[in-house]
């Protein structure tokens, strides 16, 4: 499960995405149409810029920017920068995990082995997911809600 770290993360991006183009969009602004703690926000943000996903300005016009298109940020790519390595269980989180301490042989343990090829295709998921498909999922849920409210017998 990935922290609030990240779902708040996701939320500001996909704000961003809809409300910032063209212009920088201040941190009390997400943070109140997107129910964010502002500090906790302040934090995220500045790790999504420090990863090349947003750009900021300060003072008059200030605020934040995606730095790349929707269609090029990855789902990987943002909990990469908000979670650290991608694991299911802590000797699975990259190619130079070791031996954990609970494991006898850790070259036949089922856990590992098993972990290791779902976080494969979990991160295989996530690789070809983007900022851009999450915006389209929120379009057709939004649009299939309308069907539902405009259906009349």
């Amino acid at each position: 499960m990935f922290s609030m770290k990240t779902v708040y993360g996701l939320k500001a991006l996909q704000y961003l995405a809809i409300h910032g183009a063209g212009r920088h969009v201040l941190i009390s602004e997400i943070a109140e149409k997107e129910g964010i703690p502002k500090k906790f926000l302040e934090t995220i943000l500045l790790t999504l810029k420090n990863d090349g996903l947003l750009v900021s300005k300060i003072g008059k016009g200030g605020g934040y920017q995606l730095a790349v298109a929707p269609s090029e940020i990855t789902m990987e790519r943002i909990i990469r920068a908000l979670e650290g390595p991608i694991a299911l269980v802590p000797c699975v989180e990259d190619e130079n995990s070791t031996k954990c301490d609970y494991c006898e042989d850790y070259s036949i343990c089922g856990v590992r082995l098993s972990m290791t090829r779902i976080t494969r295709k979990l991160i295989d998921v996530m690789s070809q997911s983007t900022l851009a498909d999450m915006l389209e999922d929120v379009d057709r849920a939004i649009q299939s809600k309308r069907n539902i409210n405009n259906y009349v017998i």
